[in-house]
C-alpha cells in the first residue's frame, strides 16, 4: 500500500495519502458503499500538496485527475452497489470565468462516472437557506437590490445534492431491511426528492483540524446526510469507503452504525483529527481488515 501513514482500529482503517494511490492497493470488489464530498477545482484551498485535486487550475485538469479515481472506484466497488457524492453547482464570476452565472459541477461529476460505466441511480436536493447564502457570499443574483435595479440578473439560491451512481455489473449481495429497522415513515422522508430538514450545522467539530490559512468550506457534508445513505444502501458489517475522508465524518457515522470504514485523507491535520474522531466512534466489533495491506 502506497501511503504516508495509517491507523487501524476495530471497525476502521484510515490511510494518510493520495486517494488514487491508496485505492490501487485495495482488493477488487471489496467495497459495498462509498460516500464522499469531492474537492472543488481551484475554488477552495485544502492543502498545498501538488497531489491535492483541489489545487487543479481548471475544471478540465481536475476531471483529468478525477478520472483515475473513478476508474479505481469501479474496480473496488461490489457490482451493483452504490457510490454517493455530495456536491453543488459552482457560481461563476466575471473575474475568474469571464461571465456571471453557474457552472454544472454536479453534471460533470455524473458524466465522469458514466464514462466508466456507472449508472445514474438516484439524486436528492438538499435545501439551503438563500438568505444565509446571500449574507455569506454577497452574490449579485441573491441581493434584493438586484430585484430593483436589474432583476434579469437575479437567481435562486444554490442547493446541495446527494447524487448516487450504481457500479456496473450484476449485484452479488442484496441490501435488506425489516419493517422494524426501516419503518415506512422513515422511508417516506428519505424517498423525498428534496430534503428540507437537514441541519447545516450537523457536522463534526473541525476547528482543531484547521490551519491558519485554511478557507471555510462552502459545502460541508452533514452527518444526517451520511446516515441516510449508509442506512439505506448498506447492510450491517458492510465496508464503506471515503476517498476524501477529511476529518472522518463518513467514518464516524459508519462505525457508529455498525459498518466497517476505509478512509483516505491527504492533509495531515485532517488525517490526525479523523483518527481522533474514528477512535471516538469505535464500538466493539470483529476486525475484518486483514485483507487490506499495510503501508510500505
Amino acid at each position: 500500500m502506497n501511503c504516508i501513514d495509517q491507523t487501524t482500529g476495530e471497525g476502521f482503517v484510515l490511510y494518510h495519502g493520495d486517494c488514487v494511490d491508496v485505492l490501487r492497493g485495495l482488493p477488487d470488489q471489496s467495497i459495498h458503499y462509498s460516500i464522499f464530498s469531492p474537492p472543488f477545482a481551484s475554488l477552495y484551498t485544502y492543502s498545498n500538496s501538488p497531489r491535492d485535486m483541489g489545487n487543479c487550475r481548471t475544471n478540465e485538469e481536475f476531471f483529468e485527475h478525477f478520472a483515475f479515481l473513478v476508474e479505481e472506484l469501479k474496480r473496488v466497488m461490489r457490482p451493483g452497489r452504490n457510490v454517493s457524492f455530495h456536491c453543488m453547482l459552482f457560481p461563476a464570476s466575471k473575474e475568474r470565468d469571464g461571465f456571471i452565472g453557474l457552472k454544472d459541477f454536479r453534471g460533470d461529476l455524473i458524466r465522469a462516472f458514466q464514462a466508466q460505466g456507472f449508472i445514474f441511480h438516484a439524486e436528492t436536493v438538499i435545501w439551503k437557506d438563500p438568505v444565509t447564502q446571500m449574507q455569506r457570499t454577497k452574490a449579485l443574483g441573491l441581493l434584493h437590490k438586484s430585484v430593483r435595479e436589474n432583476s434579469a440578473m437575479c437567481r435562486m439560491g444554490i442547493p446541495d445534492y446527494l447524487v448516487t451512481m450504481r457500479a456496473p455489473g450484476d449485484q452479488l449481495d442484496r441490501v435488506t431491511h425489516t419493517r422494524e429497522d426501516y419503518p415506512v415513515d422513515r422511508w417516506q422522508k428519505v424517498a423525498s426528492p428534496v430534503w428540507t430538514d437537514i441541519n447545516p450545522s450537523d457536522t463534526l467539530q473541525y476547528q482543531s483540524a484547521r490551519e491558519h490559512d485554511d478557507e471555510r468550506h462552502i459545502c460541508p457534508l452533514q452527518l444526517e446526510v451520511i446516515r441516510r445513505g449508509v442506512e439505506l444502501w448498506t447492510n450491517p458489517g458492510d465496508v464503506v469507503l471515503s476517498p476524501f475522508a477529511g476529518i472522518g465524518s463518513e467514518g464516524f457515522v459508519s462505525v457508529q452504525m455498525g459498518r466497517k470504514f476505509v478512509g483516505v485523507e491527504l492533509k495531515d491535520s485532517y488525517f490526525r483529527q479523523a483518527r481522533q474522531n474514528l477512535v471516538a466512534a469505535m464500538r466493539t466489533t470483529n476486525d475484518l481488515f486483514s485483507e487490506f495491506a499495510a503501508c510500505k
